[in-house]
């Protein structure tokens, strides 16, 4: 029997080629968008699962609390929590630490080969941990042992990546490379480990390790390590005893805070927090920033799983669509089979079985775009998703499930309508197609173009709100300015020559040196206070040491008061220049902001007696648009060494400068390479995530579009096969093609109508939640929702049109001739 029902489906499916094609296309490509947003979201949830110890590994966070009650929040802790947590609770097997150098994004690194000529080369993602790192966190070793990996001081654990670009096919162990900037500081370091690389699915994406002892941490840490109160800047991760309460012991850190912190922190007026954060769920933790590698929010996982169901479902409405449209060329068949005694539940699981059949089909095919376009995917997605990935037992066992509720979802409601029919109706020629069964037909059309609609409102939002973040003034010359940083101590050594050097060429309008600038990571701060408040009033600020002609290089507008210049000697480090924000956080009017004093205070001391406000500038941008403007304030800084030298260029004479720089800098620093980037661009890249978002939901957008009017196009189709007749006498009678057009095409616009009515709302209401994540972001308008309606609309009609123009060309006579 069963083999008969497939038997018959297949011959259906023969008989029905446009049937056929249409649902088994919209499958297989609904299918094909499920699998690889599928893909993407089991790489996303899946981040740090390797780890043999994932389930018991926590991250100590350390938030702070204001005086105001405002809680900041930060994924770092001072050094010594690590040990003393350890040492404190017997629920603790092990605890590790991991810096992050803030000082420089790349370390130079330089093989020490005896005889040879050795090339540098910068490297990124370098991180300092403790010699117990490797018992916490699981990495598989391909050379060297990870428990006594990083005993040493001098002792580096690189990625099989680096280790081949160190050593081509060598062995990389006991070879020794010289790593610079504050990383290292030009010191030798010998390889004791490498590892296979799992930064594409692990928050701690290293290309390679370093001791905790070396560089410039190591030096900070043997004068500050004792401090419980500051520095708040090591991430520090605690293995648990399996049998251990993770909320249990959050409870009891109140008292550690009381016992070993208590002092320092009532004397800076502030309270800590601390909490545990297990491991496996930071990478979708986006409440907090400042984690080793930028996390992803659970909402947009959501919205990426809702696109891949939605797609999916507008497949499984064409079916049902084109299925109960087409019922009347199944209802002799159905009425000869019960005459014959089939039941109902045989027929349901025969049309059941034609849908499985169908929906097997798309999954062969799917699998195959999956293939082909898994490369594209990961191109769109920045992801280095594998074939091999689908091919794991729990994948393939998904992807099946996903093929049968596929054929359960889109085969129930035909099966089911069909196998209802009275044998008499058929037998008599009495069927006809129940109300109920259109009005549900057109309902899911409907929903098929509410969904399409929607996401053109999404796609049109966010290119909008991706457009404002390009275009919206920063506060500053965006364009122009060319940065050149400065890795290690030799190449900062060559600021002041390199300086004059450059600003020497006439195309060079300014240039001058910096902690950081706006578009990258600044963690330096202080808590300030007017000199009539108390210490537990005091507010962070952040800050920036710069020379004098910084804020006129930048282009920063001044509001009142004056720059930071070296034409006033006074103008030492005790003066300030302060934003609009920092105004505005302690309550001092503009005009009366030159000659306001802030004290400055560190864990209770204040180190200087205050700092005196000698101008204020506009607010500007430092971090990107979906962050507010916080008060910030420029110190001068009178040395010579600094993280960058920015150089404004006029931006015709980029080109030709950019290799008189790179001479001179060879000329003065001839071991390092050089290299640049532009603020600007480094400004924008923030938004590479917000861009990828942008992208993944235009290629969907345009794919549930295609679906949705091939479904309609089907539709179209079986509506004028059975109106054949009623357009031959119409034409008889002399109605024009435009006339016949306009009959065949108006029920089904209409349809179209009515979704962009329910879609409107909707999608505003749904992009307007989005774009609560941006501090600064547009308005929704009317005109957005416009062009969605009319894209979708004109789509729909281009689609419906085509059919209703072949139909009403029809030759009458090849129409009516039966008659």
């Amino acid at each position: 029997m069963i083999k008969n029902y497939f038997k018959i489906a297949w011959r259906n499916l023969l008989r029905s080629k446009l049937f056929t094609s249409i649902n088994i296309f919209g499958l297989s490509v609904g299918m094909t968008c499920c699998m690889l947003l599928l893909l993407y979201i089991l790489s996303e949830v899946s981040f740090d699962k390797h780890h043999e110890f994932v389930n018991d590994i926590y991250l100590l966070r350390s938030d702070r609390i204001q005086s105001n009650a405002e809680i900041i929040k930060n994924p770092r802790a001072p050094f010594p929590y690590a040990g003393a947590v350890n040492d404190e609770y017997e629920e603790v097997v092990q605890s590790t630490r991991l810096w992050q150098n803030f000082f420089e994004s790349k370390t130079l690194i330089t093989p020490q080969n005896a005889g040879q000529k050795n090339v540098s080369f910068y490297e990124t993602k370098g991180y300092h941990v403790d010699s117990t790192f490797f018992d916490v966190f699981t990495y598989d070793f391909v050379e060297g042992d990870p428990k006594t990996a990083l005993m040493d001081a001098h002792s580096v654990v690189l990625c099989e990546e680096v280790a081949h670009k160190l050593f081509g096919d060598n062995s990389a162990i006991n070879q020794t490379i010289k790593i610079g900037g504050t990383s290292g500081n030009d010191e030798n370091f010998k390889v004791t480990g490498v590892y296979k690389d799992e930064s594409k699915r692990s928050h701690i994406d290293a290309r390679f390790f370093l001791s905790m002892n070396a560089g410039w941490v190591g030096a900070f840490l043997r004068d500050a390590q004792m401090d419980f109160s500051g520095n708040n800047m090591f991430y520090t991760y605690l293995r648990l005893n399996p049998k251990a309460d993770a909320a249990k012991l959050e409870k009891k850190f109140p008292a550690f805070i009381d016992k070993y912190a208590a002092k320092d922190i009532q004397a800076g007026g502030y309270k800590k927090v601390m909490h545990l954060l297990p491991v496996a769920d930071i990478h979708l933790f986006s409440e907090i920033n400042g984690i080793v590698t930028p996390t992803i929010s659970k909402t947009y996982l959501y919205v990426l799983g809702s696109i891949a169901l939605f797609t999916l479902l507008i497949a499984c409405i064409n079916f049902m669509n084109l299925s109960t449209a087409r019922s009347s060329r199944r209802a002799s068949e159905v009425g000869v089979r019960k005459v014959l005694g089939a039941n109902r539940g045989g027929l349901i699981w025969q049309f059941l079985g034609e849908s499985m059949v169908l929906t097997f089909l798309a999954l062969v095919f799917s699998l195959i775009l999956v293939v082909v376009f898994l490369p594209g995917f990961n191109h769109l997605t920045d992801k280095l998703l594998n074939f091999s990935d689908l091919i794991k037992p729990e994948i393939g066992l998904a992807f099946v499930l996903l093929a049968l509720l596929t054929g359960l979802l889109a085969g129930s409601y035909p099966a089911f309508y069909l196998s209802v029919f009275n044998p008499l109706d058929v037998m008599k020629g009495r069927f006809k197609n129940s109300v109920s069964a259109i009005v549900l037909r057109k309902g899911l059309v409907v929903f098929q173009f509410v969904i399409a609609i929607g996401l053109v409102v999404g796609a049109i939002v966010i290119q909008q709100q991706m457009k404002y973040m390009k275009e919206t003034p920063l506060g500053f010359k965006q364009n122009g300015q060319v940065v050149i940083p400065f890795r290690g101590e030799t190449s900062a050594k060559a600021y002041t020559a390199l300086r004059n050097e450059v600003l020497r060429d006439n195309r060079v309008a300014g240039a001058s040196g910096t902690g950081y600038y706006p578009g990258i990571l600044n963690p330096s701060d202080a808590t300030l206070h007017k000199p009539d408040q108390s210490v537990d009033e005091g507010k962070m600020v952040k800050t920036n040491w710069v020379s004098p002609d910084f804020m006129k290089t930048m282009g920063f507008e001044l509001v009142i008061g004056r720059m930071l210049s070296a034409e006033f000697p006074g103008d030492t480090s005790n003066k300030i220049v302060v934003n609009e924000a920092t105004l505005r956080k302690f309550a001092i009017p503009a005009d009366k902001a030159v000659g306001q004093r802030l004290n400055f205070t560190n864990n209770g001391e204040e180190e200087q007696s205050s700092l005196e406000i000698v101008g204020v500038v506009k607010d500007f941008h430092f971090e990107n648009l979906h962050k507010v403007i916080e008060p910030y304030a420029f110190l001068l800084n009178s040395g010579t060494e600094f993280n960058y030298l920015i150089v404004q260029v006029k931006e015709q004479d980029i080109a030709g400068i950019l290799p008189v720089i790179e001479s001179k800098w060879k000329s003065l620093v001839p071991d390092q390479p050089f290299e640049y980037s532009f603020v600007n661009d480094d400004f924008q890249s923030n938004y590479k995530s917000d861009e990828r978002t942008s992208s993944i939901v235009n290629v969907f957008t345009v794919i549930s579009i295609i679906i949705s009017c091939l479904g309609l196009l089907g539709l179209t189709t079986f509506t004028a096969q059975q109106r054949l007749k009623e357009i031959g006498v119409r034409k008889v009678l002399g109605a024009s093609v435009v006339s016949i057009v306009r009959l065949l095409s108006f029920d089904f616009m209409k349809l179209v109508v009515a979704s962009l009515i329910i879609a409107a709302p909707l999608s505003w209401y749904l992009m307007s939640q989005w774009l609560k994540d941006f501090a600064y972001r547009i308005d929704i308008r009317w005109w957005m929702l416009g062009i969605a309606g009319i894209i979708v609309f004109v789509v729909a009609l281009v689609t419906i049109s085509f059919q209703s123009m072949k139909a009403a060309l029809t030759d009458p006579v090849k129409s009516l001739k039966s008659e």
